[in-house]
């Protein structure tokens, strides 16, 4: 059940969270509601299909490459509350960095879309009858 006013939204937030962060404060009344339902259900629920841990990792690698501080702060804090290791986070910081690298390549030189597509297909297609025939990927 969604609160319906902010007193009720406030008294939630601060049961769950330990007080009324000023991010929540400035959210306008008529949105509060909804904000925080879906807040309180994608990222602090263990009922999402996408267990806690690795929300938070992919929060922080879109983080990083937003260059977002208050959210790389957040989710590296928030990852490792659900258990994510220094090595994880690492991990996840260099995935970040190689996939904005990549990206940045690919969109620069403009490759051909369908042609990257034709191609990755053949390579999925190619690594999944090696991990069929029990090859490492």
């Amino acid at each position: 059940m969604i609160a319906e006013n902010r007193a009720d939204v406030d008294r939630d937030i601060e049961a769950t969270l330990g007080l009324v962060p000023e991010f929540f404060r400035r959210v306008p009344d008529y949105l509060l509601p909804t904000e925080w339902a879906s807040f309180k259900s994608l990222e602090l629920s263990d009922q999402t299909a996408i267990p806690n841990k690795y929300k938070e990792l992919i929060g922080l690698a879109v983080s990083g490459a937003t260059r977002c501080r208050y959210c790389c702060y957040f989710h590296t804090e928030a990852a490792r509350l659900f258990g994510a290791t220094e090595d994880e986070i690492t991990e996840t910081a260099l995935i970040a960095k190689n996939t904005m690298g990549w990206s940045t390549y690919l969109n620069t030189l403009q490759f051909d879309y369908d042609e990257f597509t034709q191609e990755f297909d053949q390579i999925s297609a190619h690594v999944r009858e090696q991990m069929v025939a029990g090859a490492p990927a």
